[in-house]
Parts: structure tokens; sequence; C-alpha cells
């Protein structure tokens, strides 16, 4: 059974920073890439970033490229978004997922390419 747990979330005032960490079990982490997502009430869930397995490759949505950094920790299970310079507009609640055995690009920054999501994690930023 895959569990798929994140962490990290808060309240941070705008311009500061949050690290959320996701924890995978069940499955072998390292042979999966990953991404990041975050959904807000009444809208679509977006990606945020997303990471290849050797986590050489990352893409990241143009809302937070410069801004936050996925990383990611094989030997641990655990992949990470250092989030820095946070604005109101990143209040939302972030989710983890493993991406499916398919093709890893650009495109996988959309939802669909994901199975074995968590709970999430609420990060609130206040303006």
């Amino acid at each position: 059974q895959v569990q798929v747990v994140e962490s990290g979330g808060g309240l941070v005032q705008a311009g500061g920073s949050l690290r959320l960490s996701c924890t995978v079990s069940g499955l072998t982490f390292g042979t999966y890439a990953m991404g990041w997502f975050r959904q807000t009430p009444g809208k679509d869930r977006e990606g945020v970033s997303c990471i290849s397995v050797s986590g050489d490759i990352t893409y990241y949505s143009s809302s937070v490229e410069g801004r936050f950094t996925i990383a990611r920790d094989n030997a641990k299970s655990t992949l990470f978004l250092q989030m820095n310079s946070l604005k109101p507009e990143d209040t939302g609640m972030y989710y983890c997922a493993v991406h499916q055995r398919i093709s890893f690009g650009s495109s996988s920054l959309a939802p669909n390419r994901y199975d074995n999501w968590g709970q999430g994690t609420q990060v609130t930023v206040s303006s």
C-alpha cells in the first residue's frame, strides 16, 4: 500500500520562507519522478514543480520559478519544496504525488500524469 505524507505547511508572512517535505512508502521511491501541486477553493489543482528520478531535471510553473526549489533524497524516500519570497497568492493546500510510469518532461506539471496523492499540507501567506 502506497502512502504519501506531506508536512511543513503553516502560516507565514509575505516575504517569508517555508520548507515542505513529503515522505513516500510502499514503493521504490528512487524509481519514480515526483511532483508538487497546490489548490485553492474553487480552483483546479495546479502543478507547482516536478523532478526527475535522479533529480537532475526539474520544472517549475512560471508563478514560482526563481522562488521555489524542488529537491529529493532518494535514500530517505523524501521530496522537498523550499519556498522563498512567499506571496499571499501562494496560499493553498499543497500536495505531492507520484508520477506515473510514463515519459517525464515539461508536460509533467499536469496533475493527470500522477497517481498516489497525499492528503496535503496547508500553506497560508499573510500580507
